[in-house]
């Protein structure tokens, strides 16, 4: 691994961004379907289920990928930090299987009882996932950029993306780069492939502004960012 390029960890807040603006803003969407609107329902039911499963393939990835080389390579300095991942992506997970069960039946009836519980739910899993997030960024992001090699972060990129049906990733590189650094945009972008890189960024921005617009009823939603 010595003379192997080492991680560029940049990409990981593409990610994040995405993950606390579109999770922040779900428990006001769900609370603003009116009672028995299954049709508006199920947009919204349609856009959190979207964002859920990104966030859940992108933890398994990180699981498999990332923290028992961590393990291996820093030692007793990511122990703790691995350790802690852990526990938070198993709290993290158990909140999104709950998010998945009351969704389904809210979806159907648009019920506002249901919806109550689950925008609750959804405050919740937002509460420990910025939590979470911040912990990533301080204190494995660090770790990673020192111990994990370009080739195995790419492998992880990619396992977190294997289940994604490929007429979802335009959308999904726009919910992620909708408040992206630009400089990390152009750097990611210019990694991929030609006949890739020379369309994302058009096909990825309308894509985003299209379901937004859906979802949020606006083409420029909040900003949450880092600050948040």
């Amino acid at each position: 691994m010595t003379n192997e390029p080492l991680a560029d960890v940049r990409d990981m807040y593409l990610a994040h961004v995405m993950f606390r603006r579109e999770i922040g803003l779900a428990p006001a969407l769900i609370r603003g379907v009116a009672e028995g609107d299954a049709e508006r329902a199920a947009v919204v039911a349609d856009h959190v289920r979207l964002v859920d499963t990104v966030l859940h393939h992108h933890h398994e990835a990180e699981d498999e990928h990332l923290w028992h080389r961590l393990l291996e390579r820093a030692g007793a300095d990511a122990e703790p930090v691995v350790r802690l991942m852990e526990e938070q992506h198993g709290a993290i997970d158990k909140l999104l299987g709950e998010v998945r069960a009351e969704l389904t039946s809210w979806r159907e009836t648009a019920d506002p009882v249901r919806g109550a519980a689950l925008a609750e739910t959804l405050t919740l899993l937002h509460e420990r996932l910025v939590e979470h997030l911040a912990v990533e960024e301080e204190q494995a992001l660090p770790l990673i950029g020192k111990h994990i090699t370009a080739a195995e972060w790419g492998q992880m990129i990619a396992a977190s993306a294997a289940d994604v049906a490929p007429e979802q990733m335009p959308l999904i590189f726009g919910l992620m780069t909708y408040e992206g650094d630009p400089g990390t945009v152009r750097d990611v972008v210019a990694s991929m492939p030609p006949e890739v890189s020379s369309v994302i960024g058009d096909l990825a921005a309308q894509a985003f502004a299209a379901h937004a617009e859906r979802v949020h009823g606006t083409a420029t939603p909040e900003r949450f960012g880092a600050a948040r």
